[in-house]
């Protein structure tokens, strides 16, 4: 099993001997060590505690679970009308699960008791471990003693499988039995409670919280829902990752099943939100980084439990979307109007109908309709089943990745809902005759009844709840199609370097062009000069116009500070630049100025301490805070996803020819910011910090240069 994060041990993996074949054997199991299928699908279940482990007995039998209960308590003879045994030595045999709510101290007991006898897994759910000063020896203590068997936590609420009824969970919860549906994963175990409250019909099968992680990681828990036929989707709320390659690996195995996974990311990270002295670091930290990370292993990043919610849904029914093209119906203006502008700064598109797919969709609806994508049909047909029907048809039939029909309907306990059964019998009437993936968006989240939500849901159409939540969450989708279109594998993610006892040293500029060249990035040919007399020979060898500033690792916008000075056309112009700048620095830089310009960039590079080398890409120069037209990419990277970066730019257009313009050197572009990704990796056990502001790019056939670098390294002290 991937994902084990504090042991060290090297775990094995399930041999695919079928479940029922093992656990229903008395004594144990011969399950492989670290399988997490037993402690998520047990048959058998001991309980340690008093409140907790008593609720955790109250909720498998709400949800009838079939499975053996074995309470454990000194002092009880029965919880809940199930015998009560004293102590690990009396139970029956091995649980195949079991849910610890006792203190810190005696979980680690317990733990230890339970791996002698070969239990299938524990839920620990006392804080008071690795989370706080004085627990990491009593962590070492727990990892030491749960050995070979799978822990979850601590500081953990536990699991909850909904598809056969077995919860180590000491709280209450909303969901139901259901036959297949989505997991969730979270880190806060609050969330995941808040997650199964939900009204919009979403199916959970499993709910994960993983606590501290102290054993069993976030890639671990993946890799066992992966293999489960009935997971759907997988959602996730997550606030950091443990281990990257695992996480890849995984994700590497869910494509194969096709079983994709969406996720919003809390804990932006102190690094990420500080502003230090280069523009890379103030306008991308780990957050940003965390969201390549996303990209580059294909799970779809939202920003709120919403979105998460509708997303899953989205999946559930009809899986990553093809592509991005919508078609969207209301009997409102109003709503089509909602719709249209909505999708404006999303990556979503209402294409035009053809003229073909106008005048089928045209021949269905009242004379007075105008018909378009958006399409307001208008109220003529409401309440008639077959008129609708004729309508929804035609635009199902247009081939668009997903068919919206905007719906809201009335409230449940003052309004009768028998007027909306013709659209949602014309609707389902509809799908069923095209086979086209569509969904009921409400306008308003309340307006969508759980019941309607489900009965669509059992009758392949989506229901969204919102039409921005519904928009996101086609984005999101979407985005995992597109993903998946990509070839499988690539470069691996090399992860985090160890962490130096750091001393900082940061390079001169031409101590970092210097480097740059050696890593074949092309800089201006110059020099570094300490004396009048240096700065004229060095002229020389030298084409004008030329550029002149201050050479100083300490100084980081030499412009803000009037230290450099552009156009020198000649030797006397030269001469009186280096004496105002000489005035004020002891060593200055001259090198030949680049004249034609096509665009301007900032390139840099960091390192992430838990995802490893990242790069930004965006419009550089002077603006480039202001602007804020940059992404980041994950190091290695493919030319094609570099390229794809360029061109989401909106800088791109300069590159591409603005109006008549000459087109930038795209090609070297590429190369150049090949050989930057090649020089990081080879330096990224030191390296620190690499910004190049601005990358300036040529006219085709003629490069880039590097015209201002900034380059700190890590230092052993």
């Amino acid at each position: 099993m991937r994902g084990l994060s504090g042991s060290g041990r090297v775990p094995a993996r399930f041999n695919g001997t079928s479940f029922h074949e093992i656990c229903c054997a008395p004594g144990g199991t011969d399950l492989p060590a670290l399988s997490l299928k037993r402690l998520f699908q047990p048959s058998s279940i001991a309980v340690f505690g008093g409140r907790e482990a008593q609720e955790v007995v109250r909720q498998c039998r709400r949800m009838e679970f079939s499975g053996d209960i074995w309470p454990v308590h000194p002092n009880a003879t029965e919880v809940e009308g199930y015998r009560c045994y004293k102590s690990v030595d009396e139970l029956p045999s091995g649980p195949d699960a079991s849910f610890i709510g006792v203190n810190r101290l005696t979980t680690v007991d317990i733990v230890r008791s339970l791996s002698q006898i070969n239990a299938g897994g524990a839920v620990c759910y006392a804080s008071g471990f690795s989370e706080v000063a004085d627990g990491e020896t009593l962590n070492d203590a727990l990892l030491d003693g749960a050995g070979e068997m799978p822990i979850l936590g601590p500081n953990c609420y536990g699991v909850i499988n909904y598809l056969d009824g077995a919860l180590l969970w000491p709280d209450q919860h909303g969901g139901r039995r259901v036959d297949r549906g989505v997991a969730l994963l979270t880190q806060s175990s609050n969330i995941g409670i808040n997650l199964t409250m939900q009204s919009r019909a979403l199916p959970i099968a499993y709910l994960v919280a993983l606590g501290n992680q102290a054993q069993t990681d976030l890639a671990g828990v993946l890799e066992t829902l992966v293999e489960d036929d009935r997971v759907t989707a997988i959602g996730l709320y997550i606030e950091g990752f443990p281990d990257i390659q695992a996480l890849a690996e995984v994700m590497d195995r869910a494509r194969e099943r096709r079983l994709p996974m969406v996720a919003v990311k809390s804990g932006v990270s102190a690094q990420g939100a500080s502003i230090t002295r280069s523009h890379t670091a103030s306008m991308a930290g780990s957050d940003e980084a965390a969201s390549a990370l996303f990209e580059r292993l294909g799970i779809a990043r939202v920003q709120d439990l919403d979105t998460l919610i509708e997303s899953l849904k989205l999946l559930h029914v009809h899986g990553p979307l093809r592509g991005n093209r919508l078609c969207s119906m209301s009997c409102s203006g109003g709503e089509a109007s909602l719709m249209a502008d909505t999708a404006l700064g999303r990556n979503v598109v209402f294409p035009e109908l053809t003229p073909e797919q106008y005048d089928s969709v045209t021949k269905t609806v009242h004379e007075l309709v105008s018909v378009s994508n958006p399409l307001d049909y208008h109220t003529f047909a409401w309440n008639k089943e077959e008129d609708l029907f004729a309508t929804y048809s035609a635009m199902l039939a247009c081939g668009f990745d997903l068919s919206m029909l905007v719906l809201d309907f009335p409230r449940e306990d003052r309004c009768n809902l028998e007027a909306w059964n013709p659209a949602v019998n014309a609707i389902i009437r509809a799908v069923d005759k095209t086979g086209a993936a569509t969904a009921v968006v409400a306008s308003l989240p309340e307006s969508l009844p759980e019941a309607v939500a489900t009965d669509l849901m059992e009758n392949g159409i989506a229901p969204l709840c919102g039409i921005r939540q519904a928009l996101d969450a086609v984005q999101a989708t979407a985005q995992i199609g597109a993903a998946w279109r990509r070839p499988v594998g690539g470069a691996t993610l090399p992860g985090p370097t160890s962490p130096l006892t750091q001393s900082v040293e940061s390079l001169d500029e031409w101590q970092a062009k210097s480097e740059l060249a050696s890593g074949g990035v092309d800089v201006p040919h110059g020099d570094r000069v300490d004396s009048a007399e240096a700065l004229e020979k060095a002229a020389q060898s030298l084409t004008y116009p030329l550029v002149l500033k201050a050479c100083d690792a300490k100084l980081a916008h030499k412009s803000d500070a009037g230290a450099v000075i552009i156009d020198i056309c000649g030797i006397d112009d030269l001469v009186t630049a280096g004496k105002t700048l000489f005035a004020r620095h002891p060593r200055l830089l001259v090198e030949e100025m680049v004249t034609d310009t096509v665009c301007e960039l900032i390139v840099g590079v960091r390192q992430d301490p838990v995802i490893g080398p990242w790069m930004l890409i965006g419009s550089g120069g002077v603006y480039a805070e202001l602007l804020a037209d940059h992404k980041v990419v994950l190091l290695p990277v493919q030319n094609d996803d570099l390229e794809q970066l360029i061109n989401s730019l909106k800088i791109n257009p300069l590159l591409k020819g603005y109006r008549g313009s000459e087109p930038g050197d795209v090609s070297a572009l590429l190369a150049g910011l090949q050989s930057l990704a090649r020089f990081s990796l080879e330096k990224r056990d030191t390296l620190m910090e690499l910004e190049i502001n601005p990358l300036l790019v040529r006219p085709k056939g003629k490069g880039v240069c590097a015209v201002d670098a900034v380059l700190q390294y890590a230092r052993a002290s």
